[in-house]
């Protein structure tokens, strides 16, 4: 960080702890509603859908899956657009939420992921009540922070950052805002101690957006999980709860990301939103196999913990108060209505369950089945879109279902639009989003009630007795520096004040750290300033500061830039692996350490992929800033393998991903598959050494030209590019990294003499 943009976030620090705003933003700010139960308190809503006709007040052609957001106004959905290849991309819109013009939209590429079959737009924007800034985490893991009119705060690349996975389902839950806060919740596979894949939270300051914390309240995930925060107290502590990919439900400190306990509910991961019930109580649903049996899905109420413990607790079947098997729910949530639980099955059932006693009421059969869409409660009636397209109205009691309306979006081939969100209600209208558009129906003159989201209790502020040092991880590269702030918090997480001098600064190496490794900079010991001389070498480690007998650490990394090259040579193959010697790659790489070693070949020591685990026979793995442009990343390759099975080596520029595909004999340039891939032939030969070079130039009106060449090597470089793809929508900046892909974990890839130098 430059100084000068190290003096401008301390003064939006200063800022973002002392500035209220005079009037609350209004609104359904997130997509559970104020009351995080998906409940409105309006009345006089719409008692028909009536697609096409008098209760339909307009539509918009918007291809979503995620509830709209509302506020002072405004209306803020998040889906895409465009027929196909690089015209596809992720849309952020914004409308008058009473006519449906549109005021501004900013759209997104995807890069790199897997999303398949068009799988964008299912997570929902979330808004600040205090500012009526609005975040968003796009598919492939893009946060951004945006405000009410437009204007970008700040962006961050989860994937080149921390290492974030992507899936070929396009999960992506939204983001949760509360105090000086937004959380977004990811699966990352980052370095160090957090190397290992798991499910994790991420707290961003909603201003600036630098990591205040991370959390791993989990164990290792079997599935992937957008399972948004629900904040409540415990005690004096400000606390969420959420459901995670492995299958627990968790609780974590919202203000420092201390996870407080967990609850292992299914085999499989949790999505679906959980429901706080009085003061000692939490609902959960889920509709995978059970912890035990082998019966699929479970409605459960748990008797949670009202004192805030010392250490992380493991509840047990003690703390079940009541369960009802085979409500099956993989990723609609219920909602809570006084003592009544309703939720939506996977069979499309309405079901209706006595929040006391774990009781089912009634099942009323709505559609042919449920995947993604929760129902909303407003004005005596449940709102329950399934997915096939239907839209039902129902007025519950506890003896029936009293279905009041039904209607059905059809496409242009009569099949049912899929409904992927829930309603959203404001304003005596309801929205809903669908894969055929964002549709409004309602009262042209209803008028929302005054209704704020809830808010944390108010606590006398203490004295400090814990700090807080932010960003909480940080990255820099050579000739760069780094800043730091450390807030004074009390007992209860609050921030007390931003302290700036009596601290003192040093270097720090856990006890527990498996590398005993320091970053590679210069730290000031009174001001905590970081700073890489231009040749320092890619490292990591722990930075550890003390104030009146208090202190805190951050870690950090020395990534690669322009210049960077490695031929491991100085790596001593201090382990051994099934037999070989080995050891891992540089501790700056995100995700390397569980992936790739270090061995001996041919004559030289080189980075390999590692066949251990099916799960990673495909891994893209990043050593450098998402910033980075107009770079030349190149490296010697080998792949391994038959006639009949190869494996795929390559490299990461700019994002885009140039690879030898052995078992198609091609040299391959591709960004999100579905939205770039070009290919040319190229004569692979395993257990054959290539020299691989790719470079990115962008153009001034937005397009570009990704170009890579590869020859055997040790002979002369050709001068021509061996593949050129134009691009339309050309990637401005990106990390460069490596890739690899083993089928079945069989046959390995090779990678040596990586080198970035300067785009020509």
């Amino acid at each position: 960080m430059k100084k000068s943009h190290f003096f401008l976030s301390l003064l939006i620090g200063y800022l973002s702890l002392s500035h209220t705003y005079a009037e609350p933003v209004q609104g359904w700010l997130n997509w559970r509603g104020p009351g995080q139960a998906g409940v409105s308190e309006e009345t006089n809503l719409p008692e028909s859908w009536q697609v096409g006709g008098e209760t339909e007040l307009w539509k918009y052609d918007l291809n979503g899956a995620g509830a709209p957001v509302i506020a002072n106004g405004n209306l803020y959905a998040f889906g895409y657009g465009g027929e196909g290849g690089e015209d596809v991309q992720e849309i952020l819109l914004c409308l008058d939420a009473q006519t449906g013009e549109k005021k501004w939209e900013k759209r997104f590429s995807d890069y790199i992921s897997d999303v398949v079959y068009n799988r964008y737009g299912i997570g929902s924007p979330v808004i600040d009540a205090e500012t009526g800034n609005v975040y968003l985490q796009t598919s492939n893991g893009r946060c951004l922070a945006f405000t009410a009119d437009g204007k970008k705060l700040w962006e961050i690349s989860l994937m080149e950052k921390l290492a974030r996975l992507t899936f070929p389902n396009g999960r992506t839950g939204s983001p949760a805002v509360d105090g000086p806060l937004v959380i977004f919740h990811c699966v990352t596979a980052n370095w160090g101690r957090t190397g290992p894949a798991r499910d994790r939270f991420y707290a961003f300051d909603k201003i600036t957006g630098e990591l205040v914390w991370y959390s791993t309240p989990g164990i290792r995930p079997v599935d992937s999980s957008f399972s948004m925060p629900v904040f409540g107290q415990l005690g004096d502590q400000r606390v969420f709860y959420a459901g995670t990919g492995c299958g627990n439900v968790v609780c974590v400190n919202a203000r420092t990301g201390k996870p407080v306990w967990r609850f292992l509910l299914s085999q499989g991961g949790i999505n679906s939103q959980v429901l706080l019930y009085g003061k000692d109580q939490l609902i959960a649903i889920h509709g995978k196999e059970n912890v035990e049996g082998s019966s699929k899905g479970r409605l459960i109420c748990l008797k949670i913990p009202t004192e805030y413990p010392k250490e992380q607790l493991v509840l047990g079947p003690e703390a079940e108060v009541w369960r009802n098997d085979g409500h099956i729910a993989f990723t609609s949530s219920p909602i809570l209505v006084k003592d009544r639980v309703y939720t939506t099955s996977a069979t499309g059932e309405l079901v209706a369950v006595n929040a006391n006693d774990g009781q089912t009421l009634w099942r009323e059969k709505l559609g042919p089945d449920q995947i993604h869409a929760s129902p909303v409660y407003g004005d005596g009636k449940i709102y329950a879109p399934l997915f096939e397209g239907t839209l039902s109205i129902v007025r519950p009691s506890d003896e029936k279902a009293e279905v009041l309306s039904q209607a059905d979006i059809k496409a242009a081939d009569g099949s049912g639009i899929k409904c992927l969100a829930a309603p959203t209600i404001w304003g005596g209208k309801v929205y809903l989003s669908t894969r055929g558009g964002l549709y409004c129906f309602g009262r042209k003159d209803g008028l929302p009630i005054k209704a704020s989201p809830g808010s944390e209790p108010s606590f006398a502020k203490s004295d400090i007795s814990q700090l807080q040092i932010v960003p909480a991880e940080f990255a820099i590269g050579s000739g760069e520096q780094q800043t730091f702030k450390v807030y004074g918090l009390d007992a209860s997480g609050h921030r007390v004040k931003l302290i700036t001098e009596g601290m003192t600064w040093e270097k720090f190496i856990p006890p527990t750290a498996k590398v005993k490794a320091e970053v590679d900079a210069a730290l000031d010991a009174k001001t905590g300033q970081l700073t890489a001389a231009a040749d320092a070498k890619l490292s990591a480690g722990a930075l550890k500061v003390t104030y009146q007998g208090m202190s805190a650490t951050t870690r950090g990394r020395i990534q690669a830039g322009i210049g960077y090259q490695e031929d491991f040579e100085n790596v001593k193959l201090a382990l051994e692996h099934k037999g070989e010697k080995v050891n891992f790659p540089p501790l700056a790489w995100l995700g390397a350490r569980v992936k790739w070693h270090v061995l001996e070949k041919d004559g030289g020591k080189v980075l390999a992929n590692r066949l251990d685990n099916v799960l990673f026979q495909r891994t893209m793995n990043f050593f450098g800033d998402p910033e980075m442009k107009d770079y030349v990343l190149e490296a010697d390759v080998m792949t391994d393998g038959n006639r009949r099975i190869k494996s795929t080596v390559g490299l990461v520029n700019q994002r885009y991903l140039i690879s030898l595909v052995g078992n198609q004999k091609a040299l391959e340039v591709s960004s999100n598959h579905e939205r770039v891939k070009q290919s040319v032939k190229f004569l692979i030969k395993a257990n054959t050494w290539y020299r691989l070079k790719t470079h990115v130039k962008a153009h001034a009106d937005g397009t570009g030209e990704v170009r890579a060449k590869a020859w055997p090597r040790g002979e002369e470089e050709p001068a021509d590019w061996t593949i050129q793809v134009p691009v339309k929508r050309c990637h401005p900046h990106g990390a460069p990294g490596v890739y690899a892909f083993s089928p079945q974990a069989q046959k390995r890839v090779y990678l040596d003499n990586l080198k970035i130098s300067a785009g020509k």
